[in-house]
């Protein structure tokens, strides 16, 4: 489809974002699949996000929109595939170590709970991926809200992750996500059992909302091996709550591409959150503005304004900007890189 880019949107760049942004922005978190990624036959409903791209979101599909975004910027990425029982993982694996140089563009495998370690293993270093990203929607024996970490990651992979020091980016399961009891000890857990993983929690523990973020990073901050992204969190007391509290070296920009170039923002509702809409399309807590009522720009561009006003109020300076947009990234997934396959060239 034709990037909607207008006026208004190059304005919130040119006068809220421009001057704040680095030269170089690192995404950790970007969905990119082609139509080789997918089951025979298999494809998306129509009020599904990815309708917007033509059921596919490939590099090619993402570098434009990024270019269109982001034009002052030179943009790096790690990417995986859609996470949902339509995607062929081994193909999708292919589908990332083709896009991937470990240099400027990286890639995970997608891994089930019901692959072998074997498999896995396969799936990554003959694709030179720097890790994997599991997803709850795989562990098919429980209800949603019964699943666990431990479910979703079995040993036998997480043995492999750790031998090699992998990158594990973990969207996190149950319904009270980063606060409740369950995760809170499984997470600290996690990243202690197997020190060499570098465990990347997803969309800051998937804390969309103040109460339930505060007081709850503190297990994960004191073990060295965990990371945080901040995909799809625009909201500016979650992120500087984060800032404040989680050591910076250890805190990724992620964007959850393609979602993050829909027209919407996410809002906290009394203890909750809702992704509030400018387009009809389903995501999450998703409410449409039928009416069109409000005038929305892009998801991504509400997460940079987001975290520009909670730097401020963190006490941010450029070099901690910078690190979260850019270096902090490009260290951990080039060191993961040249530990296992040698530096290019």
């Amino acid at each position: 489809m034709k990037i909607d880019y207008s006026e208004d949107d190059r304005q919130i760049y040119e006068r809220e974002l421009k001057d704040f942004l680095p030269s170089r922005i690192f995404d950790a978190h970007v969905h990119l699949f082609d139509g080789t990624c997918l089951l025979p036959g298999k494809g998306f409903p129509p009020k599904s996000c990815l309708q917007k791209f033509g059921g596919t979101f490939s590099m090619e599909q993402c570098l434009e929109w990024a270019k269109s975004l982001l034009p002052d910027q030179e943009f790096h990425l790690n990417s995986f595939g859609h996470p949902t029982l339509e995607s062929d993982l081994d193909s999708s694996a292919t589908y990332s170590g083709g896009i991937s140089d470990n240099e400027r563009f990286f890639g995970m495998a997608l891994v089930s709970p019901h692959d072998t370690a074997e498999s896995v293993i396969r799936r990554i270093e003959e694709n030179r991926l720097v890790g994997y990203k599991p997803y709850l929607n795989f562990v098919d024996w429980k209800k949603p809200g019964e699943i666990t970490i431990h479910d979703m990651l079995p040993a036998e992979q997480m043995d492999y992750a750790n031998e090699k020091n992998l990158a594990v980016t973990l969207h996190i399961p149950r319904l009270e996500r980063l606060s409740d009891p369950v995760n809170q000890k499984q997470m600290v857990e996690l990243c202690r059992n197997y020190p060499g993983a570098k465990i990347i929690f997803a969309h800051i523990g998937r804390a969309y909302y103040l109460s339930n973020v505060i007081g709850f990073l503190d297990g994960i901050a004191a073990c060295p091996n965990a990371y945080i992204e901040t995909a799809m969190v625009n909201h500016e007391g979650v992120l500087e709550h984060t800032f404040k509290t989680f050591p910076r070296d250890r805190i990724l920009f992620g964007s959850d591409a393609p979602i993050a170039f829909m027209r919407g923002k996410s809002v906290e509702i009394n203890n909750q959150y809702a992704y509030l809409m400018g387009e009809d399309y389903e995501i999450g807590n998703s409410i449409y503005d039928a009416n069109s009522k409000v005038k929305f720009t892009f998801f991504f561009y509400e997460q940079l304004r987001g975290i520009k006003l909670a730097a401020k109020r963190a006490g941010l300076s450029d070099d901690d900007v910078s690190n979260i947009f850019f270096n902090n990234s490009n260290r951990l997934f080039k060191k993961i890189a040249r530990h296992n396959y040698g530096k290019k060239g």
